[in-house]
């Protein structure tokens, strides 16, 4: 048991160091302390069957690669990182497809009504419409951690579309951008919260 505890605690610290990460970010993509992972690397403990699985997936290799002392180099199937890089296009294409219909709609407005001076609009609303494809989209495909990036433009994007939207009508709301100040320190602090980290019990 000793030398399989010093062989994963090996394997893990290698594929940490050559990911450049520290043993703290480590901890968090698996949601454990730092103080369990560096018991890890030390060889004083040895993670359960599920955590070995996480840490091999995270680091692209195979949960035998992580108990044998001697092994070739392995590479992330190539599967797997097709399978990613074309979730990412159609995210993509997806938010394209919002601005097509956007670009649509304000090219048939322009050729059916030439009085019309709003028209544009249509694209502040594209703003808001494409985060909600990209937070749709990224939450079910990928563990984004930068989710809150495109919720705070969805937000800035939605009141100043509400306020362009009344605009015409001689109102002008611009304290409906006081709401975002509270709702954007209220999202900055969600983005900062982490999962509980926990440590394996000897």
């Amino acid at each position: 048991m000793n030398d399989i505890k010093l062989i994963v605690a090996k394997n893990i610290s290698q594929l940490r160091q050559k990911k450049g990460m520290t043993q703290m970010e480590l901890a968090e993509k698996l949601n454990y302390s730092d103080k369990a992972v560096s018991k890890w690397e030390r060889g004083e403990s040895l993670p359960d069957i599920g955590t070995l699985v996480d840490v091999a997936d995270l680091f692209g290799v195979s949960l035998d690669y992580l108990v044998r002392l001697e092994h070739k180099e392995e590479k992330k199937p190539k599967t797997k990182r097709l399978r990613k890089y074309n979730r990412g296009l159609i995210v993509g294409m997806s938010m394209l497809l919002v601005w097509l219909v956007a670009l649509f709609v304000f090219v048939l407005i322009s050729l059916i009504s030439s009085v019309s001076t709003y028209h544009w609009l249509v694209f502040i609303y594209a703003v808001p419409t494409s985060m909600i494809v990209w937070l749709t989209l990224s939450s079910i495909w990928f563990k984004s951690r930068y989710n809150y990036i495109a919720i705070s433009i969805m937000m800035w994007s939605a009141l100043a579309s509400l306020h362009l939207s009344i605009l015409p009508l001689g109102k002008n709301i611009w304290l409906i951008y006081l709401l975002g100040i509270p709702a954007q320190i209220i999202i900055i602090m969600w983005s900062k919260i982490k999962l509980k980290n926990r440590e394996k019990i000897e």
